[in-house]
């Protein structure tokens, strides 16, 4: 489950995809549906976006190489209660002109975040019903246009991930995440920082700190009916505690993400493998 801390269409698909369950499936799947999404600009932005668009549905179940609504991630190391794999993430463009905070200011590129996670399986029942894990990841920061990648600092994201199958028998999974973020001093001013030509009356020049970057909570939906897959997804976000909470950038130190996908499968392999998977 993430928070889809980062969003988009991918983004969307990785809030929406909270749930993991063992059984045999296709090693891969492609599909295509469409989308419904509302977020703010950035953390912390007064603005916001909402969108309806296409989507696509992909799984790959490699050994090494998986990929699916949540993310894209290279298994380096397995045992039945710890994993350690590379993980992929990362956030959407932001036109300075579309946000009142940060008018005149340049642009924000989109992000990637690549780096490893450990995670820990606390608990599950036998029927694998009920999911406990503790997910540890740490990653790079890169802002990308046009094929340039600029480092901009680190993020780590430790986070509980509960996922409950079936919920009370009605073939919904549900997926309930807690996540705390931590950036360092790159990667909070890279979306915080006020430098002096670009501060203003309302926006006076500001240093963001590295440390805390605050909470996120999401609650999703999931289901599989044949070959018609759905979820919906609701995220809050709580910078109350953030280290960069005083930077004019910040407009609201609380707000929340919300939507709902749906897509159908029209193709997959003759292929199975044992899944983790929903």
């Amino acid at each position: 489950m993430k928070a889809l801390r980062r969003l988009g269409a991918g983004g969307l698909l990785a809030a929406l995809s909270l749930t993991a369950q063992a059984e045999l499936k296709p090693e891969w799947e492609l599909g295509a549906g469409v989308a419904a999404i509302d977020f703010p600009l950035y953390r912390g932005a007064a603005d916001r976006r909402a969108y309806v668009l296409p989507t696509p549905y992909v799984q790959y179940r490699g050994e090494f190489l998986q990929v699916d609504r949540e993310r894209v991630r290279g298994l380096l190391f397995r045992r039945e209660r710890v994993e350690l794999d590379i993980s992929v993430n990362g956030s959407v463009p932001v036109s300075s002109e579309d946000s009142s905070a940060r008018r005149g200011m340049p642009d924000l590129d989109p992000t990637l975040e690549l780096g490893p996670e450990l995670q820990l399986h606390l608990y599950y029942d036998e029927r694998r019903h009920t999911n406990l894990d503790l997910r540890l990841p740490l990653r790079p920061v890169f802002a990308v246009n046009f094929g340039r990648f600029d480092h901009v600092g680190w993020l780590a994201h430790p986070q509980l991930n509960l996922d409950l199958k079936n919920v009370l028998r009605s073939g919904w999974n549900l997926g309930l995440q807690a996540g705390w973020l931590y950036g360092d001093r790159g990667y909070h001013a890279y979306f915080y920082d006020v430098a002096s030509p670009y501060a203003t009356a309302t926006r006076p020049a500001y240093s963001a700190p590295g440390g805390a970057s605050g909470r996120q909570f999401i609650a999703a939906l999931s289901r599989r009916q044949g070959d018609v897959w759905m979820g919906a997804f609701a995220k809050y976000d709580d910078l109350r505690s953030a280290a960069f909470a005083g930077s004019p950038l910040v407009q609201k130190r609380e707000d929340y993400s919300a939507g709902f996908a749906i897509a159908w499968v029209f193709a997959k392999s003759q292929k199975l493998v044992e899944t983790s998977d929903d």
